[in-house]
């Protein structure tokens, strides 16, 4: 696809500073909680408008955008949905688009499923990481050691969610909280266990804040907000804003062994490979432990980058009504394997980098490096997005008419024009690209957006045929 970028001047206010990462910023505005103007823009640090797609229902968290153009939005299954458990924003729907806003690909996971909220992530085959709730009835939950329930038990798990067609898909992996509970009330249950022993665990009976831990049935237990993947480990970090607290779970290969306590690449199966933000949570801390207060948006420090590997955040109650970004470096070697002393919480015992300064939002928002070292911040409460160096000076500044919750910012050569046909990118149709496509047929690699040369969505001979006569004529 050749990608014809449209210049249109932004309407916004415009500050522009020193020193920003060169780059586009996507931004999507509308979302649940603030705004009618329901489209994401991408635009150049001049504001300059690169492209705009329009949505038809609001997006639940924030809409990501693919090296080929593909525009991936979790949204709402229609205009007239209101908010999931415990107010969050809820979805059902995922939409791929391309570059002329034309619709790709159009799913809504059926409610016998699990129902979409949040965030996503978009692994590098184009399959999708949803963050996704269950319910428990009050027997399973009082059986699984849960206390003080008087009604149904809402909890988080995730799904990966492969693009099928135009309108359909597949499920090809879960994991769920469920599977890895633990609870210190009642010796005749599975899950019975010293909490402070198995901090891999989740405490069923674990106090949270924020609404969603206590009184007549537990709506919305855990709250996720959240998820990205690292590649490089193979794992999968969630932020629970009612835990404040973040998880790093392993992405196994089966949903079998991410239910299991074993197995995998760590041996751990699905259980916590690393947590932190608050060890009061598996007793091996206090109150004046947690760090973390209802945090949002933690990620990765991609590689290359300034502090690459660690873990950036957005904490939104830092201190008294003020926000910060938080650096926090793991105890982990090359491999991924977390280091954890016996009796002692998951290190560090504090951040490595902070950035506070007047902003404050009590929801959603985010934090991310850019290559640059400059950190790309947006404050979803008060509408400002803004981009900071290592020492806190403010390096470019986004004050938008919408509210967005979270904006993401994009190498200048991020995106690349391919030419349809050839699959393996040397700028050359030939012979390996028709081998490359019957491979593709035959489900030995992964699905490829340049072999679908009629765009329906399906890789099949009809492409081959039209790839054959791209060839020799």
């Amino acid at each position: 696809m050749n990608v014809a970028f449209k210049i249109i001047i932004a309407l916004s206010i415009k500050l522009l500073f020193g020193d920003p990462f060169n780059g586009y910023a996507l931004i999507t505005t509308g979302s649940q909680g603030g705004g009618n103007i329901r489209k994401t823009i991408l635009i150049d640090n001049n504001e300059n408008i690169i492209n705009e797609w329009n949505h038809d229902t609001k997006v639940t968290s924030v809409a990501y955008i693919s090296s080929d153009s593909i525009l991936y939005v979790p949204c709402q299954i229609s205009s007239n949905d209101e908010g999931g458990p415990g107010g969050g924003p809820t979805g059902g729907r995922f939409l791929k688009k391309n570059w002329d806003n034309e619709i790709l690909w159009d799913y809504t996971i059926p409610d016998e499923i699990c129902e979409p909220h949040h965030d996503i992530s978009v692994l590098h085959n184009g399959n999708i990481l949803a963050i996704c709730s269950e319910t428990k009835s009050y027997q399973e939950a009082i059986e699984a050691g849960k206390q003080n329930l008087n009604g149904d038990f809402t909890l988080d798990m995730i799904i990966e969610i492969e693009p099928v067609g135009i309108h359909e898909a597949n499920i090809v992996w879960e994991w769920h909280f469920w599977d890895h509970l633990i609870q210190d009330t009642n010796l005749d249950y599975d899950n019975f266990g010293i909490i402070s022993e198995h901090p891999e665990l989740l405490d069923i009976n674990c106090s949270t804040s924020g609404g969603g831990g206590s009184g007549p049935g537990v709506g919305d237990w855990n709250h996720l907000n959240s998820i990205y993947y690292n590649d490089s480990f193979k794992q999968i970090v969630i932020s629970s804003r009612h835990m404040n607290e973040f998880y790093v779970i392993e992405h196994t290969e089966t949903s079998l062994q991410a239910a299991s306590h074993s197995g995998g690449i760590f041996g751990s199966g699905g259980d916590f490979l690393y947590r932190w933000g608050n060890p009061q949570n598996y007793n091996r801390g206090n109150a004046n432990d947690q760090i973390l207060n209802a945090q949002h948006s933690v990620n990765w420090i991609s590689t290359g980058h300034p502090g690459e590997g660690n873990f950036i955040l957005f904490n939104n109650n830092h201190s008294s009504n003020s926000s910060a970004v938080l650096e926090i470096v793991p105890p982990v070697n090359e491999n991924g394997f977390y280091s954890l002393d016996s009796n002692n919480p998951f290190g560090p015992s504090s951040y490595h980098w902070i950035y506070e300064n007047d902003f404050y939002s009590n929801t959603q928002s985010g934090a991310y490096r850019m290559n640059n070292g400059n950190t790309f911040v947006t404050s979803a409460a008060d509408d400002q997005i803004f981009e900071v160096n290592m020492n806190g000076d403010i390096e470019w500044y986004f004050q938008g008419n919408e509210s967005t919750v979270r904006a993401l910012k994009y190498p200048i050569d991020y995106f690349y024009n391919p030419i349809t046909g050839d699959l393996n990118q040397d700028s050359v149709i030939n012979v390996l690209d028709v081998i490359l496509m019957t491979n593709i047929i035959l489900e030995l690699i992964d699905f490829n957006n340049q072999g679908d040369i009629n765009d329906d969505q399906i890789i099949d001979i009809l492409d081959i045929i039209l790839l054959i006569n791209i060839i020799l004529f």
